[in-house]
This record gives C-alpha cells, structure tokens and sequence, in this order.
C-alpha cells in the first residue's frame, strides 16, 4: 500500500505531502482546486507521459516520489527479474527535468519507463473518467472477463499460440508467393547461373589477370630493362657489384683502427648481400619474362568475360559477382526443392492453426464459465445500488481468432423492468455508468492483490440513500485494500477513516494547490458545507455528524 506521497514542482503544485492510512481516504475540495492534478503526479509513477510544461517553477525540476509497504505482496521474483533490490518499504521516483527529460528509479535503481509500468500497475489501481467511458467498448469489456477468469496464463498461452501461428501463416503465404516468382523465373535462373559457374570466378582474380596482361603487352620493353639493370648491377667490367667489392676491400684494410670503421664495413657489407639479392631476383624476374601470343590472348579473352559479366549484372567487382552465383544457387536449390518446402511450411502453418484453435477453445470455454457468476454478482450488487431492476446479459459472439482470442463480448445492460437489455454504451446514463463501474471495481478488488485503488469520482450522478450504500461498499472494500477515493458526495466523505481537504491557497504572489488531513472537527465542518453550502447551518452540521456516525 502506499504509506507517503510526496509532489514537488508540479503544476499548481509547489509541494505537498500525502500520508493516507491503510484503509479508505477520501478526498474532497471545490473544482479546480487541484484533485486532478494530485492524480496527474500520481500517473506518473505509473510511467504516464511527462514534460516540462508540466512545471511549476520552470527553472526547478518536478519530482514526485511513492513510498510503498509490499511486505504483503509476493512481488521479490517480480523484483529479482528486473535486477532491481527488492525492499518491503519500496520507493518510486519520477523526476523532470526543466528540458522536458523523464527519469525513472525504484529503491533509487534507475529503470526505464516499461520497467517502472510493470512495477507500478502492480502496486496501484487509478480509475479515471476515462475509464469509465471505456466501460462501453468491447476491448474493455473482454479484459473485464479475462480478470474476473483469472485468465492471465490462459490468455498469455494463447497470444504465444497466436504469435506461432500467424509467424507460420506469413511463412506459409510468403513461400507461396516466392514460389510462383521463382518458377517463373527458374530458365532465366538457371540461365544466369550456369553461366557464372562455367566462369570459374576467383576473388581477387581481376587484379592478377590485368598485372599478368600488362606483363605480356610490354615484354620486350620490360625484358630489355631488366638485362639493362644485369648489366650495371653485376655484367659489366665497372658494375655496381666490382666497385661495391673494390671499397669493401679498402675498408676492410682499416677496420681495425677504429670500431667506427668496422661499423661502416658492417653496413656496406649488408648493402652488398641486400645488392647480390636483388641482382638474382631480377636474373630471375628476367628469365620468365618471355612473350607468348597465345597466352595473351587468354588473358584477354579472360579479362574481356570478366568486364562483360560485371556489365551485364551491373556489378563493380568479381566478389559481387560470386555472391551473385551464391544468390542464385540458392534460388535454384530452393526453385528445385519448391515442392518439399511449400509441403513444410504449409504443415507448420496446419499444426499451428490447430494448436490456435484448441487453446482459444480453452480460452473461450474459460471466458463463457464467467458470464452468469459474474452478471449474477453484479445485478446483485447494482440492486443494493438504487437499480432494483437491473438487468446484465453478455452477448457471446464466435469470431475468427485474432490477438485476443475467438471472442466477441458485449455487455448488455438494462435498468428498467420489462426493457430487454441493450449495449451498455447505448443505454446507461452517468449515474448508472458510475455504479456499474464502481461495482465491476468491487468484484474485480476481491480477485485481484492490488494493495492502492485510486478511485475518482466513481460517484459522479450518484446522491442520497444510493451515496450512502456506495460509500458502505467502498469502506468494506478498503479493509482488503487500500483505497483513496476522490468524491464530491459527503455520504462518501463521512465514511472516509481519513479525510483530505484540496484547496488553493493564494496568500502569496502565485497560486498554488494545497492539501491538508482534516481533523474531526474540521470534517465535521466540511461535510456540512458539502451538504449546505459555503456556511453550513446548525442542522447542516448535525446532517454531517449524523453522516458520519452511521
């Protein structure tokens, strides 16, 4: 449950501080005075949207922090899976920054907002307006059966069994379709790579055949070069090596006077084998070098294919034209194997469609087990509301397996004797939407382990006796859970353990919203001005205390 609040920077708000108890909170104050607002900071602990605008002081940063005691709640798995320290008294901060940025920590562990959602849902319930409005929808309505089935595995089994098979029916369709292109052009396949294998292709293999041609076209020159370089370098009387000879003798015959001739001696000795070396590499360079018509020709002929293939298939290099080869080998592998691979995926897509069928069966036998306890409770329930008559069908329509399952629900609703029940959405006025909700809210509470249900103005067009017996069920409902509830209805506030009162303090230079627990006295003094007005009379206070005794 949540044991402290704190909003700082937050709208109209500049700080405040909330320590509600374990059991039913009520909070009241006039329009406008900031209710809302409190739930907006609260949503964002639920990982709600944020940004800066949201500021109060636009140069400080909005901070809205929880303290909750989940002590009573198996949550430390929940916790572990995360890799967040898990801690009975746990702490949820949002913080925004004046640029608009969101940050998220629990037990000051930074989280990004999907972790702080799956967190946060599992420690607070707020009910919105909004919320009830969906009450009409069919998407809500068929959560509302799953929760009240405890359909959670169920349902998550088959959304894994609809993932599967819509995975497959894609595979399936997508083979199907590849496989009327691919015999469509199997001959021009099979064309193409025919050609390329007959290629022979080598990576790297360009380079060396246009090295190798350059050769063959300049032989002669190249050959005459070289016996140029034999010549200077070795042949001749006044060679490159006789002279390197010559000096070396010199300088061997005074390398004894002086360890720096010695080192000069090392170096031209070293420069004379380096000079050997190089002179036999060309003797051999020269050797091979002869021209050869023919195998020009080859080379040519074989440079030519190359650029004709690379111009064809409009590729740079001989390395893309192997991965075209590759590419194509494996569309005739799989053009030549079609049949085998279409009777695969079809009995993929067979066996998943079936294994779909039976858990949304299972799913659907669940849901439809739901439909008489649940419109039982209730009807019983809308009775001791103030709608004696009410009326609660749902209407079960089969329908294709789609993300949810095979299931159309609608909620039909009546709350008059001898009307046939009709779409919720079509029929019910405000009053009879907010008690329908309320008590979907009270059925749901006992089946689920939310320690804070945040309810607001779940009794908006609610009044009299009716307010009495919702504020009844709300506190016998917050000996289970923690509930705060927002209300303008002073039944409810008087049923209230603790009670908090909105208001907009302009003492200073800027309005801000405040909010403050209420003593008995001071109740007492609010719930008649609920009842009576601005300056409740004597009875009006006797109404109040007499509320609040019952």
């Amino acid at each position: 449950m949540l044991t402290h609040l704190t909003i700082k920077n937050y709208a109209l708000i500049k700080h405040l501080e909330f320590t509600p108890s374990a059991n039913l909170n009520v909070i009241t104050g006039e329009t406008g005075a900031g209710k809302s607002i409190m739930l907006g900071a609260m949503g964002l602990l639920l990982g709600n949207r944020a940004d800066s605008k949201t500021l109060w002081d636009e140069n400080e940063k909005c901070v809205t922090e929880g303290v909750f005691d989940i002590s009573a709640y198996s949550l430390k798995e929940l916790f572990e899976s995360e890799n967040l320290d898990y801690d009975k008294q746990t702490v949820i901060r949002r913080e925004i920054s004046t640029n608009g940025k969101s940050r998220a920590f629990i037990n000051d562990t930074p989280v990004t907002l999907d972790v702080m959602r799956k967190i946060g849902s599992r420690l607070m319930d707020i009910h919105s307006q909004h919320e009830t409005l969906e009450l009409g929808t069919k998407s809500f309505q068929l959560g509302l059966i799953d929760s009240f089935a405890s359909n959670g595995v169920l349902r998550d089994s088959y959304f894994t069994a609809w993932k599967k098979f819509t995975s497959a029916k894609d595979e399936f369709e997508k083979l199907k379709e590849e496989s009327v292109a691919l015999k469509k052009e199997a001959d021009f396949i099979s064309f193409q790579l025919v050609e390329l294998i007959k290629a022979d292709l080598k990576e790297g293999e360009l380079e060396k055949l246009e090295s190798d041609l350059k050769i063959q076209e300049h032989a002669e020159e190249i050959k005459l070069q070289f016996n140029a370089i034999i010549e200077q370098l070795g042949r001749s009387e006044f060679s490159v090596s006789t002279t390197l000879a010559a000096v070396r003798n010199q300088l061997q015959s005074i390398a004894s006077y002086s360890p720096d001739y010695t080192q000069l001696l090392q170096r031209l000795e070293s420069a004379r084998i380096e000079l050997d070396d190089i002179l036999q590499e060309v003797e051999q360079a020269e050797e091979k070098i002869e021209f050869d018509p023919q195998q020009t020709e080859k080379l040519k002929d074989r440079v030519s294919l190359i650029y004709q293939l690379q111009q064809k298939h409009r590729l740079l290099d001989v390395a893309q034209l192997i991965e075209l080869r590759n590419t194509l080998q494996l569309k005739a592998d799989k053009t030549s194997n079609l049949d085998t691979l279409l009777k695969q995926a079809q009995d993929r897509f067979t066996k998943a469609e079936k294994e779909l069928s039976q858990v949304a069966a299972e799913l659907s036998k669940s849901r439809q087990k739901t439909f008489s306890p649940l419109t039982k409770q209730l009807t019983q329930l809308l009775k001791e509301l103030g709608i004696p008559d009410a009326s609660l069908v749902v209407e079960h329509t089969p329908i294709n397996p789609g993300p949810k399952g095979a299931d159309s629900i609608e909620i039909l609703f009546s709350a008059n004797k001898g009307m046939p029940p009709r779409p919720l959405a079509q029929v019910a006025s405000g009053g009879e939407f907010s008690r329908v909700m309320f008590s979907i809210k009270y059925i749901m509470a006992e089946k689920t382990a939310l320690p804070t249900l945040i309810l607001d103005e779940i009794d908006t067009g609610v009044s009299g006796e009716i307010a009495i017996r919702l504020g009844s069920r709300m506190k016998e409902m917050a000996k289970r859970h923690q509930v705060i509830a927002i209300s303008h209805l002073p039944q409810i506030a008087a049923k209230s353990e603790a009670h908090f009162f909105v208001f907009k303090d302009n003492s200073s230079d800027r309005t801000i919203t405040a909010m403050k627990k209420l003593a008995d006295t001071d109740r007492v003094h609010e719930i008649a001005q609920m009842i009576a007005g601005a300056k409740p009379s004597a009875l009006a206070l006797e109404n109040a205390r007499e509320l609040m005794k019952q």
